[in-house]
């Protein structure tokens, strides 16, 4: 998909960077794959904000989407590529031969009219499905399963891909976008192919109100307040805090550290890169 910039008649316009949706189905949902979604406004079952920022958005509906593909060696042809307000990727609505639709992640390359399948000695082709000790080493996955049946877990936002690197006894060997490098049941399954959308990284919001359109409210910064209000605030001109990031509470920005080690610890390989803000 390309990207679509804009004449600079206004402001916003001028930095405003969207996705070119023009190849996409313009119609709604298949409406048995979808149901309504509740949005809290960042309030708990008190009426309290318990998450700021939160609040507003358009109303849409959930898509359903299968993340098991446990529909084994029957044929299903694309009828039509979606966007789906809830992921970054698109959704592809897929018809099998015994007439039931689901949804799925769509693969980068996949097209209207393609077949797909699922299950053993299926071909090494995009959009299938089938268990990792079936697929060669130096394959792109994405919708990986972390435990046998229980549904792809890994890589399935817009452009994500994991490299099959090679097998371990009954392990498969799986290099993550994210540098880390870790060992992954070989019975779990997955699908051949990266993820669609890769531009939505290029995306550029352009205004405001189209976060707001994001169900996503205002953030004023701690810098720009008072002592009273936030940690960063006050100080003579434009002071950068003088303290480590922290939120209006004095927690660290980083958050807090929740994770405990867990039994998968021993299958991490490498751990993941970290960035450099």
């Amino acid at each position: 998909m390309a990207l679509k910039t804009f004449k600079p008649y206004t402001k916003s316009t001028r930095g405003t960077v969207v996705l070119d949706k023009s190849n996409l189905w313009k119609g709604a949902p298949y409406k048995p794959l979808t149901k309504g979604q509740n949005f809290t406004g960042g309030r708990n079952n008190n009426g309290r904000i318990t998450s700021r920022h939160i609040g507003g958005g358009s109303k849409h509906k959930y898509r359903v989407v299968d993340f098991f593909r446990k529909k084994h060696n029957i044929i299903g042809t694309v009828d039509r590529i979606e966007y789906d307000p809830n992921r970054t990727a698109y959704i592809a609505l897929v018809t099998y031969t015994d007439k039931e639709k689901s949804y799925i992640i769509c693969p980068n390359g996949l097209k209207v009219g393609d077949k797909i399948e699922s299950g053993k000695n299926v071909d090494i082709k995009v959009g299938n499905s089938l268990q990792l000790k079936e697929i060669p080493p130096g394959t792109l996955l994405h919708n990986v399963e972390l435990i046998p049946g229980n549904g792809g877990k890994l890589a399935r936002s817009a452009g994500s891909s994991i490299t099959l690197s090679g097998y371990d006894g009954d392990y498969a060997i799986l290099k993550l976008s994210s540098g880390e490098t870790r060992k992954v049941s070989s019975s779990c399954a997955a699908t051949i192919g990266s993820v669609s959308n890769a531009d939505q990284k290029n995306i550029k919001i352009g205004k405001a109100g189209r976060n707001r359109w994001r169900g996503k409210r205002p953030q004023t910064r701690g810098v720009a307040m008072n002592p009273v209000d936030h940690p960063h605030g006050g100080g003579e001109g434009k002071t950068s805090g003088g303290r480590s990031p922290v939120s209006p509470w004095g927690q660290s920005a980083k958050g807090l550290k929740t994770r405990r080690p867990k039994r998968s610890d021993k299958l991490i390989l490498t751990r993941r890169k970290k960035r450099n803000k």
